[in-house]
């Protein structure tokens, strides 16, 4: 097997925290497959930066579930659970998410707003969810000592 002639590699390490994800890349990668693959490191990213500048995120996904709830999928109930944003009850829970860094407000507020669009099952940035419906072949690789146990 031919070696890769490039690779994408992402390491973090932070306290307890660690996340490693290599993926190399040969003349017959597709472009897809390295999109599939970014899109995993940012999940990875995505769902530690909110928690690890202290935001409560549990906080906001319960507000997002209420926002959402009763509405249907599409982009003007979207637009109607953005407008409820502004409303009493999502400022408070902006604000008791955020606790004593009130400065977090504006970050607290972008977790919310792709919470309550994913509540409304709409996509608002490349994943591997929607890679894989579209590219069907794209599947995640089984982790290691997952596999069927070998008969003896």
């Amino acid at each position: 097997m031919d070696e890769p002639s490039d690779y994408i590699d992402f390491i973090a390490k932070y306290r307890d925290w660690i996340s490693v994800k290599r993926m190399g890349i040969r003349p017959e990668t597709k472009p897809e497959e390295v999109v599939y693959h970014l899109a995993g490191i940012r999940t990875t990213i995505d769902s530690k930066a909110y928690r690890l500048l202290g935001i409560n995120t549990s906080v906001l996904d319960t507000e997002a579930a209420r926002l959402a709830s009763g509405q249907r999928k599409g982009f003007q109930s979207l637009g109607q659970a953005i407008s409820n944003i502004e409303g009493k009850e999502s400022k408070a829970a902006l604000e008791s998410a955020c606790g004593e860094k009130r400065e977090l407000k504006p970050i607290a507020e972008i977790y919310l707003l792709s919470k309550v669009a994913s509540e409304l099952k709409m996509d608002v940035s490349i994943n591997q969810l929607i890679m894989s419906k579209i590219f069907p072949e794209l599947k995640p690789p089984k982790a290691p000592g997952r596999g069927r146990k070998k008969k003896q």
